[in-house]
């Protein structure tokens, strides 16, 4: 399987992407809310993207609350943070149907898995808010895990993100480099922290890290820094799961090079898969550059994160977890109404 995973354009596959979806450096789709029309548009879109394939990993960055591509026809999950803080039961019994709830759907529309949960801390990032869990890592890493368990039980795998932790700086990496000048034993003992828990309970199958420069670790962003992603992540950590790039046409990965540079320079740091989600441009220089013949299979442990388990949405309705959390879902939104 090759390294890159992919935007597309609308709501069905284009002639140019069906022949971009069959080129050996390919591993996927990433989708968003550009290619959501209603359920039966999605479930043509996946299977048609299947047809060419089915080992194409199809992708969605979808959380809950502001971060959910598919709004009409799916559960309106919110917030973590809003999840996290709910009143009137245990976090376990909210956010496992939670995790559930969200995965299963997406597994039901044919996609494979979501770049989910945030395990940022909600500090002062302009980003992250209440993306997170928590303000407490201690308090995130429970949560997470719950959810993560909620995301297991219909087989869907996880990619927690932005390792090593984006919400103790404030600018949005979208649009400008955010620099974390903390002292490295603070990182380590407060956002860092959130990832070496789960990671010690083997509860992280995938990482998606940071377009953020720790000054006071490495001069490079935490995506393509081998100090990051092989001696703390790999060897300190002892993670042996997949490791996704952020979209390398954001503002935090610009000053690395051209998109062929990012891409190199993301996948030799320790990237499995690198994501060139909006820039046709990009993937074109990317597809005619790379070598093959180096990065063809540079993702065949991705396979591990196509879909295993094949329900309707329609089935999933008569699931009891599924039900559940229906009325979790409406008190927490009407809480946040209120």
């Amino acid at each position: 399987m090759g390294p890159i995973l992919t935007g597309i354009n609308g709501l069905s596959l284009e002639q140019h992407e069906v022949e971009v979806l069959q080129h050996p450096l390919v591993a996927g789709v990433i989708l968003f809310s550009r290619n959501y029309e209603d359920n039966e548009q999605l479930i043509a879109l996946t299977q048609q993207i299947k047809a060419i394939s089915p080992t194409l990993l199809i992708s969605v960055d979808h959380e809950g609350g502001r971060v959910q591509r598919f709004r009409h026809g799916f559960s309106a999950i919110p917030s973590m943070a809003d999840a996290g803080i709910a009143q009137g039961k245990s976090t376990q019994e909210i956010l496992l149907p939670l995790g559930f709830t969200l995965s299963a759907e997406l597994r039901a529309h044919g996609i494979d898995f979501s770049f989910a949960p945030v395990l940022d801390i909600n500090g002062i990032s302009e980003v992250i808010t209440n993306r997170a869990f928590s303000s407490e890592p201690d308090k995130a890493a429970v949560y997470a895990a719950q959810f993560i368990s909620g995301m297991r039980r219909c087989g869907m795998k996880n990619v927690v993100k932005h390792f090593p932790g984006h919400g103790s700086v404030g600018p949005d990496s979208h649009i400008a480099m955010p620099i974390d000048e903390r002292d490295k034993a603070l990182i380590f003992s407060h956002d860092l922290s959130v990832f070496s828990q789960l990671m010690a309970q083997n509860l992280c199958d995938g990482v998606m890290p940071a377009h953020v420069i720790y000054s006071q670790c490495d001069d490079k962003p935490a995506c393509f820094s081998t100090y990051w992603l092989q001696s703390v992540l790999r060897q300190q950590l002892q993670f042996n799961g997949l490791v996704f790039s952020d979209d390398l046409g954001m503002q935090g990965a610009v000053q690395m090079g051209d998109y062929l540079t990012r891409t190199k320079l993301a996948l030799d740091a320790g990237c499995d898969i690198a994501l060139l989600c909006n820039e046709p441009d990009g993937l074109y220089q990317v597809l005619d550059s790379l070598p093959i013949c180096d990065y063809q299979h540079h993702g065949d442990n991705a396979l591990s994160y196509l879909a295993s388990t094949h329900f309707t949405m329609s089935e999933l309705k008569t699931d009891t977890l599924w039900k559940q959390s229906q009325s979790i879902i409406a008190r927490l939104n009407d809480q946040c109404t209120m």
